[in-house]
């Protein structure tokens, strides 16, 4: 099998914050990192780097934006919204972390409130397909 790009592995690390950012790494999280390492072809490895990764809490500043490309960041706030919706509901924090998110990775305020407008929109029309 070969390896994971290096940028889907930070969009990984990078969604291991998200899913910290309520305080709690939850099993629907962990199912989601898991699936994500899946579809983005992780090693053996590599996965296990990610699920050591994820076992202490993470947080915004940890995102590790140096290896994302300006649509590797989008694709990143697309799929945060996501994660936070993989329980069933986005709670407040998880909606304010999102857009610090986006704020901190450089995304435009327009450009952002779309992209999130647009996940969210995605998230909920598919939630049966998330929890």
């Amino acid at each position: 099998m070969r390896a994971m790009h290096v940028n889907d592995m930070a969009i990984v690390k990078a969604l291991i914050s998200v899913a910290w950012c309520d305080g709690d790494y939850g099993d629907q999280e962990k199912e989601m990192v898991e699936a994500l390492l899946q579809a983005f072809g992780a090693s053996a490895e590599q996965s296990a780097e990610v699920k050591a990764y994820a076992t202490t809490p993470r947080k915004l500043e940890d995102v590790p934006i140096e290896d994302l490309s300006a649509d590797d960041l989008r694709v990143l706030v697309q799929h945060a919204v996501l994660l936070t919706y993989v329980d069933g509901r986005q709670d407040d924090k998880e909606i304010e972390f999102v857009k610090r998110l986006a704020a901190y990775v450089g995304l435009p305020d327009a450009e952002a409130d779309a992209l999130i407008q647009a996940a969210e929109h995605r998230a909920m029309k598919h939630i049966g397909l998330l929890d």
